[in-house]
Parts: C-alpha cells; structure tokens; sequence
C-alpha cells in the first residue's frame, strides 16, 4: 500500500478503538490517572485529534525497511541513512519491520521512552506528526524545500496546539504500536502479504484479501477516498456532543 493508505488507516484505527482502549491499564505519567491506575475512559477532543495524527504517522514506521518508501524521503539523508540499515538489519522490505514483533517491541519502547526521557517523547511526537503530513501529501508538487518547510511549520504548529491543551500521552506507546499493527494488516491484504509471525518466514495473506496492487487506480480513486470519508464521519461521531 502506498504511504497515504497506511496513514489513513492508522487515523482510521484511533479513531475507532480508541475510546474503549482508553480505559485500559497503562503505567505511569499519573496526572492522567484515577487513583486505580487506570487512565480516565474519556480522551479529550485534543487527545483524540492527537492520537489520530501521531497513529497516522505511526503506521508509516513499518516502511523504514524501504529507503525508497516516503517515510525513508521525510528527513532527507537522515531518514535515508537510517532506512537503509533498517533494511539491512530486519532482511530487506517487508521483513522483520512487517511483523507482530516489530509492533508491539516499538510500541513498548515508545512507552518506556515516553516515561523515562520526557524530551524523547516529544521529539517522538513531533517526528510521528511530520510523518503524518509528509504522507497525506501536505506540501507543494514538485518543490522539495518548499513542502518541507510547509511540513515543518505545520508540524510545529501543531506540536503547540497540543501543548497548549495540555494533551497527555500515556497513550503514546498503544498509538505507535496500533499504527504499526494497522500498516501490517494493511499489507496484508495485498499480493505480497506479510511476514506477521517474524522470524518464522511464512508471509500471511488475508484469506479476505481483495488483492490491491500498491499505485493502481483502485488504491488512488477508490480507496483513497473512502478512507477520507471515515475519517471525517468517525472525527464527527466522536466528537459530536452527546
């Protein structure tokens, strides 16, 4: 699946489960928390939108295995350099990246460091929240310096909105780990499938599967679309007043 794909699906995928996961069991950042160490079950208007993004740009991580992916193109020679021993080290596009494994050992990561290094949590935002933009397209066709600097200056933008309502993030660690998951059944429903159980080499092909060929017309005029009208109908459900 191309990158806007993962990214909507990734929304798509907070938007939906994340009210009922909000009321699970996370570890620490107590200003979010009941006295039972559970973290509230409603997530502010803030916190929904943010997680949607930061999901988004979640379920572009998967693709680091690919240095020719947008995700490898975001940063420039950084994010290319990183993609290209990313590739190396988990064999090549859709290896080790594309697994169960991957999801939930970057998703725990991601809440350790979110714990431990305040500032790794947010330079994680940010990254994720770039990500996001960088791959539903936000920028200026064909001018490279342009639409990042588009990119960047939405990004921080953002960044400070979220900051400014006080949005927590223990749930940063589940969003990081459901946008992989999201961008793995994603892949999965394409000819190739997935290595989902890594190491075993098995790749898996959802027996729904509706064989979408990544670029096709189908992917561009017709999937594409659709996503954008979930997103907008559950942006709606969830935040209409009750």
């Amino acid at each position: 699946m191309m990158g806007h794909t993962h990214a909507m699906t990734g929304a798509i995928a907070w938007l939906g489960l994340a009210p009922p996961l909000a009321a699970l069991p996370l570890m620490n950042e107590s200003s979010r928390f009941i006295d039972t160490g559970i973290m509230a079950s409603a997530l502010s208007p803030a916190e929904l939108i943010a997680g949607a993004i930061i999901c988004a740009g979640a379920a572009m991580l998967p693709d680091l295995d690919h240095p020719s992916a947008t995700i490898a193109q975001t940063f420039g020679p950084v994010t290319w350099a990183l993609s290209k021993a990313v590739s190396w080290v988990s064999g090549g596009h859709r290896g080790a990246t594309h697994s169960l494994a991957f999801a939930v050992a970057l998703g725990f990561g991601t809440h350790w460091l979110a714990n431990a290094y305040p500032i790794g949590r947010d330079i994680m935002v940010v990254l994720l929240i770039g990500l996001a933009l960088r791959a539903i397209g936000v920028g200026i066709p064909g001018n490279k310096l342009g639409s990042a600097m588009i990119n960047i200056g939405l990004t921080a933008g953002l960044y400070a909105v979220f900051l400014s309502q006080s949005v927590g993030y223990a749930w940063l660690g589940l969003a990081v780990a459901l946008g992989c998951l999201i961008h793995v059944v994603g892949d999965c429903m394409t000819e190739r499938g997935c290595p989902v159980l890594w190491p075993l080499g098995f790749k898996f092909v959802l027996p729904w599967k509706i064989g979408i060929k990544t670029g096709r017309k189908f992917e561009q005029k017709i999937l594409a679309p659709a996503l954008s009208v979930a997103i907008v109908g559950l942006l709606f459900w969830r935040l209409a007043p009750v």
